[in-house]
């Protein structure tokens, strides 16, 4: 049985491996460790980091962020548009026209219905 041909793959196997995991055994033992409060304070979940984890917690944050996320992938959709425009021409100025007013209407729709409101 040849076992040479498994080189190059019990090396990559090795390789990745460092890769993945060395860069944190570095940063764990060469990293400062100095924790305060303001380290540990609620930053955008709301919520303490060291506590329960099954503790109760409001949605409306996944709701705001699930909402950021929709409408920011949507808007990323402006910029292949804005650099081919003059190549796509009137129909494709139309087109993202009504796709702006769908979005800006689901905008307005999540605005009323209250979705973005933290209070």
């Amino acid at each position: 049985m040849d076992l040479q041909g498994y080189l190059p793959v019990i090396l990559f196997i090795l390789v990745g491996a460092a890769v993945g995991v060395l860069p944190q055994v570095i940063g764990f033992v060469f990293g400062p460790n100095r924790p305060d409060p303001e380290k540990n304070s609620p930053y955008e979940c709301g919520f303490e980091a060291f506590e329960d984890a099954r503790m109760k917690f409001d949605v409306r944050y996944y709701l705001v962020a699930i909402l950021f996320i929709l409408f920011d992938l949507e808007i990323a959709f402006l910029f292949p548009w804005a650099v081919a425009l003059r190549d796509i021409g009137a129909s494709g100025f139309w087109a993202m026209m009504v796709f702006l007013t769908i979005l800006v209407v689901g905008f307005v729709y999540e605005w009323k219905k209250g979705a973005l409101d933290w209070e």
